[in-house]
């Protein structure tokens, strides 16, 4: 009898941690990036800080390189309830939310004063309010870098008229329209098909972030890199709203607190990569060409207008509000 009480007295004592650890919101998170990358490191980082804010009321699960959800599908698969997060980059939007491109006017977001002032300006809470309109909250924007790599082989690809019949990895209908305008042909492919495309001579040029050029091998099949503060590229966190909504005010704060926080690491951590990237290249042998103003300004004068009129044209009434408020930062 005495060990049938202990039992039951055993039992009970158990319950109240069963029932904590059965407690936990599950967040499944999916995203693109290889476990290598650096703002992969940063979505592990904040998906830590939320467990920790949140005194592990909330069990993050990273599903990184595809692994949960092909990253085309990855709004969808949040938006039909079927995970709760994922991270989106600007491709992954291009068609069905257009307006996502804007980061992608050429020499607009060209330096890093500019991407700290990101979170919380009208031209974010545009955005942020757009997204909720289909069902997603926004959290966080990890910003990749401002430092674009241009890759060739055998010259560097500098002036307007370099540009003229260049096969160049494209990024989207909205950004082609600015390299179409000086004469290239893009295609549209991520880094992994641009590597194999340009070591099999499909394509002459490679258009990615200077950290990419170094970590997607770029190097291993061009030896000529010009970088210069064409584009920025950022992934964006989101959640489903229904989901996001029922949660406890603690949960919630948690979230927000380390979104906020990621923010920042994203763009310390990027510009630590990219910063580091030039020299790195150079030691793989690539010629390593800085464009100058006047190189910028030659560029800029073509490629804007051309940006700016496909996008106006895609992406819808505010389009044009979007862009003032991103010129004016």
């Amino acid at each position: 009898m005495k060990k049938f009480f202990g039992a039951i007295i055993s039992l009970a004592l158990m319950m109240p941690l069963t029932n904590t650890l059965q407690a936990a919101e599950i967040m499944r998170c999916s995203h693109p990036l290889p476990p290598n990358n650096h703002i992969a490191k940063v979505i592990d980082q904040w998906a830590a800080e939320i467990e920790t804010l949140s005194e592990n009321d909330i069990d993050v699960q990273i599903n990184g390189a595809n692994s949960l959800v092909k990253a085309p599908r990855n709004a969808a698969a949040v938006r039909a309830g079927e995970l709760e997060c994922a991270f989106s980059n600007n491709s992954q939007w291009t068609e069905s939310f257009p307006l996502m491109d804007i980061t992608l006017e050429p020499f607009a977001l060209r330096n890093v004063d500019i991407l700290k002032k990101w979170r919380g300006s009208p031209a974010a809470d545009l955005l942020a309010q757009q997204i909720a309109d289909t069902g997603l909250t926004n959290l966080t924007w990890l910003f990749t870098t401002w430092r674009t790599a241009i890759t060739s082989k055998g010259r560097h690809i500098i002036k307007p008229s370099d540009f003229q019949g260049l096969r160049i990895q494209g990024l989207g209908s909205i950004s082609n329209a600015a390299f179409e305008a000086l004469g290239a042909s893009p295609v549209d492919m991520s880094d992994r098909q641009a590597y194999e495309a340009l070591k099999n001579g499909d394509l002459d040029a490679g258009l990615t972030n200077v950290s990419s050029a170094l970590s997607a091998g770029y190097y291993q099949v061009q030896d000529h890199v010009t970088i210069l503060p064409l584009f920025t590229f950022f992934y964006n966190g989101y959640v489903n709203s229904i989901w996001y909504n029922a949660l406890p005010e603690k949960s919630k704060q948690a979230i927000k607190d380390a979104s906020a926080r990621a923010a920042v690491w994203a763009i310390e951590a990027s510009e630590i990569s990219a910063a580091a990237a030039p020299k790195l290249l150079k030691d793989e042998d690539m010629q390593i060409h800085i464009a100058t103003e006047p190189e910028i300004e030659a560029l800029k004068n073509i490629m804007r207008p051309a940006f700016n009129k496909k996008f106006l044209e895609t992406a819808g009434p505010s389009g044009s509000e979007l862009i003032k408020l991103v010129d004016e930062m």
